[in-house]
């Protein structure tokens, strides 16, 4: 087995991690690292279970080799949270609208979802839909996920006030 060294920064902090050379990301985040919020599902980049943020972009980590990710920014659900305990807007907008059940699928959503809230762009329930359709989630119907994105986007783009009212 041949071992490697990945600098990069995760979370807002710089790592350093020993890999397999032949390991996916998904293994180097949740094995060695213990980012648990990364989910091992289908390991073939159809659920979404495993995605976060390289450089700003959702990316399946069970299809991206760690090497690639020298130099790189990597960004999970547990990065999310402010030191006080404050979740992100994403992460309080899913609890509000009450899209969270059993949790499995939802670290990936969110991540694709901070993905489309950064972009300080407004979007449909339909390019909602396209944008979250390579995670697959067998509890919520998905219809309480893309209102939480929409609630998301609104309010980090001040569409709506903290109470939820439009602003």
């Amino acid at each position: 087995m041949e071992m490697k060294i990945l600098s990069c920064t995760v979370n807002g902090k710089p790592v350093q991690v020993g890999y397999d050379v032949r390991e996916c990301l998904l293994d180097t985040l949740h094995d060695r690292l213990g980012l648990t919020s990364v989910k091992r599902g289908c390991e073939v980049g159809e659920c979404g279970a495993c995605t976060v943020l390289i450089d700003g972009v959702a990316t399946d980590t069970c299809l991206y080799l760690t090497a690639w990710a020298e130099g790189k920014t990597i960004e999970t659900v547990e990065g999310l949270q402010a030191p006080d305990g404050t979740l992100d807007p994403v992460q309080q907008a899913f609890v509000d609208e009450f899209a969270v059940q059993c949790g499995f699928c939802i670290p990936g959503i969110i991540m694709s979802a901070e993905e489309l809230v950064r972009t300080g762009k407004t979007y449909t329930r339909d390019e909602i839909r396209k944008a979250l359709s390579g995670h697959l989630c067998r509890c919520t119907g998905y219809q309480n996920i893309i209102t939480a994105v929409e609630r998301a986007v609104d309010l980090v783009n001040g569409f709506v006030g903290e109470d939820g009212d439009a602003a």
